[in-house]
């Protein structure tokens, strides 16, 4: 039986696990000006970093379960910090630990890698 939650990470994108009930694809890439990060949720684009004290997102429309957009969010700027700090692979991961186990998540430090569950 698999856990009940946790993350499944693919390239940049990532899905959040939630009462065995995958959510996702989260993931990023540069805007087309490079002068951002554009954020996706299942093809959509739904916010943008323009700089540390300039980010918009909203994933309203999607009525997402409050505690998947909170380990989202977390994943997100961790992995985007760590990113532009230039971590290492393994760095990001620890880094990752840290701050979900930090905001409370426990639950979802159950990772996986790979594409998504079929069904």
């Amino acid at each position: 039986m698999s856990a009940p939650h946790g993350l499944r990470f693919e390239g940049t994108r990532f899905w959040v696990l939630h009462r065995r009930r995958e959510f996702g694809p989260f993931d990023y890439e540069w805007s087309r000006e490079l002068d951002g990060i554009e954020l996706w949720y299942s093809g959509h684009k739904f916010g943008e970093i323009c700089s540390e004290d300039e980010i918009f997102a909203d994933l309203a429309e999607f009525k997402l379960p409050l505690r998947v957009v909170e380990v989202a969010s977390v994943v997100f700027g961790s992995t985007l910090r760590s990113i532009l700090s230039g971590h290492s692979t393994r760095e990001r991961r620890l880094n990752l630990i840290r701050l979900l186990t930090e905001h409370g998540y426990e639950a979802f430090l159950t990772f996986n890698e790979g594409p998504p569950r079929k069904g």
